[in-house]
């Protein structure tokens, strides 16, 4: 079996807080896995980890065949990262984002112009091109900022609350979008999420965090069967491993940061 991605013991603290704790996760090619958790379990520490963007404590994790902690530049080549807060420039078009994020990835210069393009007609946005990021809707600007990390063709895509703030038709099509990169393209996909009708949609197998620790890990259809209750739910699973912890509330740092995401996306 082919794995995209492991993690072996992947540990990170800060001073006395330890946020993850020995993850140890196997992703196969090709698959979309999803990380669950209440506020503060651990989801976002772990893919600023893998995505290099935070130092590793101890353990390590092996990125489509690279050592993270020893080739965070090769790493950093085959990922696409999509973070939770917004990423595109509202003051340059669709078009002009695209074509910065490809200088950025190094895509060879007599290719650029036709990979944006590409990009642009696959996501959806090729009449909107040229119009400004910042008049764009919710659901628009998280697809641009999808094919932002997909123009250097990465072979694994980190994706971290891909449609918080958005309503629940803009939510729908980034999850037909989602599905798609993996049709079409066999892209690995991470994502967290607090949604479970999300992770149930769109996962091949999710893991439960707790307190920076891996409680469960499965298909959807696995863990809802391990309650042995007809009609049970991924809200039942979580609620259940987690101790009734779906809706922590977060701090007021992480409810100030959706917020802003959810006005900024409108």
């Amino acid at each position: 079996m082919t794995f995209a991605l492991e993690t072996l013991s992947l540990t990170r603290r800060f001073g006395k807080l330890t946020a993850v704790d020995s993850l140890s996760l196997s992703i196969q090619a090709g698959e979309t896995f999803g990380l669950l958790g209440p506020n503060g379990a651990g989801k976002t520490t772990t893919i600023k980890m893998l995505t290099t963007l935070l130092p590793v404590t101890s353990g390590t994790a092996n990125i489509a065949g690279f050592d993270l902690r020893r080739q965070p530049g090769e790493v950093r080549r085959v990922i696409g990262y999509v973070p939770q807060m917004l990423s595109a420039d509202g003051t340059l078009t669709g078009r002009e984002n695209l074509s910065i994020m490809g200088k950025l990835y190094n895509v060879p210069r007599h290719e650029l112009t036709t990979r944006v393009g590409e990009a642009l007609e696959f996501m959806g946005l090729a009449d909107s091109a040229d119009k400004l990021v910042r008049d764009y809707s919710g659901g628009m600007i998280r697809r641009l900022e999808v094919a932002q990390s997909m123009l250097h063709r990465p072979r694994i895509l980190f994706l971290d609350e891909p449609t918080t703030g958005l309503d629940p038709v803009a939510r729908r099509a980034v999850w037909d979008l989602i599905r798609q990169l993996r049709e079409n393209y066999g892209t690995t996909i991470l994502l967290t999420t607090h949604l479970m009708e999300e992770a149930d949609r769109l996962c091949g197998r999710v893991a439960i965090l707790n307190h920076g620790t891996v409680a469960a890990v499965g298909s959807p259809a696995e863990l809802k069967a391990s309650l042995h209750r007809a009609g049970a739910t991924l809200d039942d699973v979580f609620i259940r491993i987690t101790g009734g912890e779906l809706d922590s509330g977060g701090t007021y740092r992480e409810t100030s940061r959706t917020r802003r995401v959810t006005h900024r996306l409108g």
